[in-house]
């Protein structure tokens, strides 16, 4: 009698144990978060469209920030500043629940910068996609001289009134999206418009209580040609961020691979 009890009690604790096991190997649900992403110069929101709608999909609230002279907004380039990019995600911050996952790609590392040092409060995580990040007294233009491996420069053109750049149309997806199908870089060239300048002059002041205090990711791009991975390197170490994930992608990883984006947005988060 007491070996057909043991055995009975041994049956009923090994499926308990085998019960809990089968628990602790589910994936964990990730919490829902508030992702407001900021894209870079000559794009526009259109290209966070596989992003925000994978990220939403999981729970996520998305709120994609259209910067003033791109897209569809025309505000006349002699209007536009820094200050005024940075205080369009200012704004957009302000009007968000919570605190959010701030995300920034290329030019709009800038902006996500200078949002940061104003409202450090609002922002859980600061989010670098193949981004410019500068330090305290840095403009993007300083940035991108001091990297000799950018093919950028060469396929720039200057509007005759200094107010925009172009970037040559037989090099745009070489240069932002070599690694994307055909109908990416399609898109890209059907929302091409020439880039505001006097944004590219301006410089960030930058403080230690505000925007160092804030915790910082950086997605690297690994085959970037417009910000090269020897650049992104030196940021990230001025800058102090352990939290570095390479891709291996050009430099709009959320037109080639917006899965591996979205994914490790969500990880970034957690």
């Amino acid at each position: 009698m007491k070996k057909t009890i043991s055995s009975l009690l041994s049956a009923v604790l090994a499926v308990f144990a085998c019960s809990s096991c089968a628990k602790s190997d589910e994936p964990a649900i990730s919490k829902a978060n508030t992702y407001v992403l900021v894209h870079g110069a000559w794009q526009a929101p259109y290209v966070w469209d596989a992003v925000r709608a994978d990220l939403e999909s999981k729970g996520n609230k998305v709120i994609v920030v259209e910067l003033p002279g791109h897209g569809s907004d025309n505000s006349p380039a002699h209007t536009l500043s820094l200050d005024v990019y940075i205080d369009k995600v200012v704004d957009a911050l302000a009007q968000t629940d919570g605190k959010v996952i701030l995300v920034g790609h290329s030019m709009g590392g800038m902006v996500v910068t200078g949002a940061a040092e104003k409202i450090p409060g609002k922002i859980s995580k600061l989010v670098y996609i193949g981004a410019f990040l500068p330090a305290s007294g840095q403009s993007l233009g300083e940035l991108s001289q001091s990297d000799p491996d950018s093919k950028l420069g060469p396929q720039l053109v200057l509007s005759a009134d200094h107010l925009t750049l172009d970037v040559k149309r037989e090099a745009l997806t070489a240069l932002f999206i070599g690694d994307g199908s055909q109908a990416a870089k399609d898109q890209v060239l059907a929302n091409y418009r020439a880039e505001p300048s006097i944004p590219f002059g301006d410089k960030v002041s930058l403080t230690s209580a505000n925007f160092g205090s804030v915790e910082k990711a950086y997605i690297k791009t690994t085959q970037d040609v417009v910000i090269s991975p020897g650049l992104q390197d030196k940021m990230i170490a001025t800058a102090g961020i352990r939290a570095v994930y390479p891709v291996n992608t050009s430099h709009s990883p959320f037109l080639s691979q917006p899965r591996t984006v979205s994914d490790l947005l969500i990880k970034i988060a957690q």
